[in-house]
């Protein structure tokens, strides 16, 4: 098998690549990634590419077709990936996120690959009260990064791919520890701020859904997608029912974890609208042997010893470039990054 990982530089890919090689450990796996993120190591082990036959490094809207050249599986994680990048970068979001996911769809519909699987979210749900949201309800998506989601989830049904499979795994918000944490998602934040403060401050008042899923859970969906029969184009929401919470139960499940923890509510906030329940019965009905297997108080206890386990110790994280906004505002200021979120020569 030959696996190229679109996209492995970040947040989700280190585990990823890691799962693959240990799944399939006489593939070829490839990664692909323009390295905006890959100097944000949280570990002091060896970098994850080593479990790669190959790392190569590119803008995914410009990805050589050479390199998809008798590729088996395409996995495409490369996105500009939170709310907060995305309003600011709207552009560049649409393009890398919806404009490139396609064309890299297209291409290797072209080289005869087998299977392409897209990372896109439950965020495309936005504002859904009532009962949790199956992939046959209405969408609203509140921001361009859940717009792109949808965007290039509905441009994958319109272009011509041939007999390549297609699989859209709408995932639930991550967590979890990689080897290039992310402090800008929400369990991550929440124990990041009760290790170095000892409080969890939660801006709204606590009553917003959040679907949940580890990153090692996302890895085993995304093998599933990789070999499945069935529907040659399928969206799906990827996660699991017992992970749909709300911020309130997950800062509190924090502070049970780490005890002394304080947590505070702004309970005169106005209602946060990006508030959602998510089905995931389609996924338990096709993919039984790749559900979700990690529960919240495993991620928060592994976030916890990833954490200490490097030194992390700063109360000022939110500015720092575990954040990924700020990382590329860093990158920015420093010349080395255009607005439309390509390095400079």
């Amino acid at each position: 098998m030959h696996i190229l990982i679109v996209g492995n530089m970040g947040y989700v890919g280190p585990v990823v690549v890691r799962h693959m090689r240990m799944t399939f450990p006489d593939a070829r796996i490839v990664g692909y990634d323009s390295s905006l993120f890959g100097q944000s190591l949280t570990t002091r082990g060896p970098l994850p590419e080593v479990f790669l036959d190959a790392q190569y490094f590119g803008d995914v809207r410009d990805l050589p077709e050479a390199l998809l050249e008798g590729v088996d599986v395409v996995v495409q994680l490369a996105a500009i990936s939170n709310d907060p990048m995305g309003n600011r970068f709207e552009v560049a979001t649409d393009a890398i996120n919806r404009g490139a996911s396609v064309k890299v769809a297209e291409a290797a519909a072209q080289a005869g690959v087998g299977h392409f699987v897209f990372a896109s979210s439950c965020s495309v749900y936005g504002c859904a009260a009532g009962a949790p949201r199956t992939e046959r309800d209405p969408v609203e998506p509140l921001t361009a990064y859940a717009r792109s989601k949808i965007d290039t989830e509905r441009a994958l049904r319109q272009v011509e791919l041939g007999d390549m499979m297609v699989t859209c795994l709408r995932f639930a918000t991550a967590c979890g520890f990689s080897d290039r944490l992310r402090l800008d998602l929400v369990l991550n934040d929440f124990v990041a701020s009760a290790l170095t403060t000892g409080e969890i401050v939660v801006l709204s008042d606590g009553t917003p859904w959040r679907p949940l899923i580890h990153v090692r859970d996302m890895a085993r969906a995304i093998e599933w997608a990789m070999s499945r029969t069935g529907d040659p184009m399928l969206v799906i929401n990827a996660g699991s029912d017992t992970w749909n919470y709300t911020v309130r139960d997950l800062a509190e499940a924090v502070a049970t974890q780490l005890p002394g923890t304080t947590v505070s509510i702004n309970t005169a906030a106005p209602p946060d609208r990006r508030s959602y329940k998510v089905d995931f019965s389609l996924m338990s009905e096709l993919a039984p042997d790749h559900l979700p297997r990690m529960t919240l108080e495993n991620a928060i206890g592994e976030l916890i010893g990833g954490l200490r386990g490097f030194g992390f110790a700063d109360r000022d994280f939110r500015h720092s470039s575990l954040i990924r906004l700020h990382a590329l505002a860093g990158m920015m200021e420093d010349g080395r990054l255009s607005n439309d979120l390509r390095w400079v020569s």
